[in-house]
């Protein structure tokens, strides 16, 4: 048991056994060996399954009129369109909401409906459907209200929404509430305990909406062309949405956003094409990586650190002057939202120490402060659990009244504590892993308490120890130009279907370490064993430059990846640990 780079939270090896059925599979399928243990490994041990996982098609997605809710509620959109009633689509602020919306303004605005778009502002209104604002569309004149990735469990604000003449159709993922709002129609995935796909994003939910009110406009057994291009064109927003959101990349998950991946360089959209000029991406094929760590940061800085309305105007204006001012925006917000973070983590990492919130004996982590951007403490509150594992809270307290993000761990349900804990909480939603809450700021110290003594009962007396998940434990010389394409074949990668990680024992540096980084926080190396040679990036294992010198050979956990630099493409380690063996 070795400690991480930082020194603060250990990391156990949970290597894989070998597959006995490795070299069957690696003749059936003409891969390598080691590429089938990865597909074994994800329980791929099926030809035809491991065939659909590594060429999944649009025709595996589920047809729209098998999501619960959704017959309904097009019906019900047809009425307002033919009727040219007003409708509002009301989304969350983050990047499944912001593609959600998107979705349904780019469908109604073709078929020549009266729509409009409402963003909550994150710190001023916080998440989901609020009383204020049902009352302001109320009073513009909206008809039908649509919520995308919000509302199945804001009854009082749909029940609102009615006594002030509005129609409420509710689309939704995330976690179903004692009582359902009472809607016109909800689209909810959850609704049908044997619907195939319960982990949807709420992008996911918006496409099958939009493609069933594509389906109903159908011609002599077809899709009118216009609406087939569109529904071509939203694979890509629903692909961002989807991989933003951190979902099962398994199943339909996976077909959707690898479709809206190789779709991106010819999307239609100005405002996808300016985003992906301004992160510096144009030429390149677009992978999950650069969803999740360039573009969506991206998106999601409108509304950490001002108002995401303006990344929907991104996502469906048709200026390109417009998209691309809109899109220098954005990266300048996400540049600012970053020092923010780097800020605040310094913080609440000197607390956590100085009070003691690293104890083994300790479950959970619960801080406040009313200076913390209640934006990006969320980012935060990951950061914590990458260094510290455990549970985490963290709660801006400004006003009297604290708006909190937490994050959690493998094996425990975030939703579910915060529901144990609800006495002290104004309100509470979100997943097993990612929630947020409001607490009147005086009883913060009181839901730390629950918190933690809910952990301690849920958990007992397991050991809190991240894990790093590792295919196989293999040598340098197996990667070759072979095996590297059938790995990126696994793409797109994310939750349920990691980047592949290896690890390799006993390997000697070839050439004295260098820190490099603005801060000289990395490490770069050189190592080899028996069978190669090969160049590695350790992010945040400067402080490892010395005892690399002063050891013979020490063993890696990386993610092997080809790094493009002055066009010449060569194969990296990207490090994950070191360990002195």
């Amino acid at each position: 048991m070795k400690k991480t780079v930082a020194g603060m939270q250990n990391k156990i090896w949970q290597v894989r056994p070998a597959h006995a059925d490795a070299a069957g599979l690696s003749e059936q399928l003409n891969i390598t060996p080691l590429f089938a243990q990865v597909l074994l490994n994800r329980k791929l041990s099926e030809i035809a399954h491991a065939r659909g996982f590594l060429s999944p098609k649009l025709t595996d997605l589920i047809e729209p009129t098998r999501m619960p809710g959704l017959t309904a509620a097009v019906h019900r959109m047809m009425r307002a369109v033919s009727e040219k009633e007003k409708i509002a689509i009301y989304g969350d602020y983050d990047v499944d909401g912001i593609t959600s919306v998107a979705i349904l303004w780019h469908l109604l605005q073709m078929l020549g409906a009266d729509v409009d778009y409402y963003i909550p502002h994150r710190v001023d209104e916080g998440y989901g459907l609020n009383d204020e604002a049902v009352r302001q569309l109320a009073e513009a004149g909206t008809q039908l209200l649509i919520t995308v990735d919000c509302g199945v469990t804001a009854v009082r604000q749909v029940r609102l929404a009615g006594e002030l003449g509005m129609d409420v159709i509710v689309t939704d993922h995330h976690q179903l509430g004692a009582e359902l709002p009472p809607a016109e129609a909800i689209v909810h995935p959850l609704l049908d305990s044997d619907y195939a796909n319960p982990a949807s994003s709420g992008a996911m939910v918006a496409f099958k909406l939009a493609w069933g009110v594509a389906e109903a406009h159908k011609r002599g057994g077809r899709i009118p062309d216009a609406l087939r291009q569109f529904l071509l064109n939203a694979t890509t927003l629903a692909g961002i949405g989807t991989i933003a959101d951190v979902v099962d990349l398994r199943g339909e998950n996976r077909v959707l956003a690898g479709y809206g991946l190789r779709a991106v360089e010819q999307s239609g959209l100005v405002g996808v094409r300016a985003l992906i000029e301004t992160a510096q991406l144009a030429g390149d094929a677009v992978n999950s990586y650069d969803v999740a760590f360039k573009l969506a940061p991206m998106l999601n800085a409108a509304g950490r650190m001002g108002h995401a309305r303006l990344a929907v105007e991104l996502l469906t204006t048709d200026n390109q002057v417009r998209a691309l001012y809109i899109a220098q925006y954005l990266k300048e917000q996400n540049r600012l939202r970053q020092k923010c973070q780097r800020d605040i983590f310094k913080q609440a990492k000197a607390r956590i120490l100085q009070h003691g919130l690293n104890h083994p004996d300790r479950k959970t982590i619960v801080l406040a402060d009313e200076n913390w951007h209640s934006g990006v403490i969320g980012i935060v509150a990951s950061r914590i659990i990458d260094e510290f594992y455990r549970p985490t809270i963290l709660i801006n307290t400004a006003n009297g009244l604290g708006q909190g993000s937490g994050r959690s761990i493998e094996g425990f349900n975030l939703y579910a504590s915060l529901a144990a804990c609800s006495e002290h909480l104004v309100s509470f939603g979100g997943h097993e892993m990612a929630a947020g809450l409001k607490v009147e700021t005086r009883k913060v110290g009181d839901f730390s308490e629950a918190f933690e003594a809910y952990a301690q009962q849920s958990l007992g007396r397991m050991t809190l120890e991240s894990f790093l998940d590792i295919e196989a434990e293999t040598c340098i010389g197996e990667f070759n130009d072979r095996l590297m394409r059938e790995l990126k074949s696994l793409e797109p990668f994310g939750q349920g279907n990691p980047r592949p990680m290896f690890a390799t024992r006993g390997v000697r540096l070839i050439a004295p370490p260098r820190r490099v980084g603005a801060r000289s926080d990395h490490l770069q190396l050189s190592i080899a064993d028996a069978t190669g040679a090969v160049r590695c990036i350790g992010f945040g294992m400067g402080n490892l430059e010395k005892k690399l010198l002063e050891i013979d050979s020490f063993s890696v956990a990386y993610e092997p990846q080809h790094n493009t630099y002055n066009g010449k493409t060569m194969l990296q380690f990207v490090l994950s640990d070191i360990r002195f063996d």
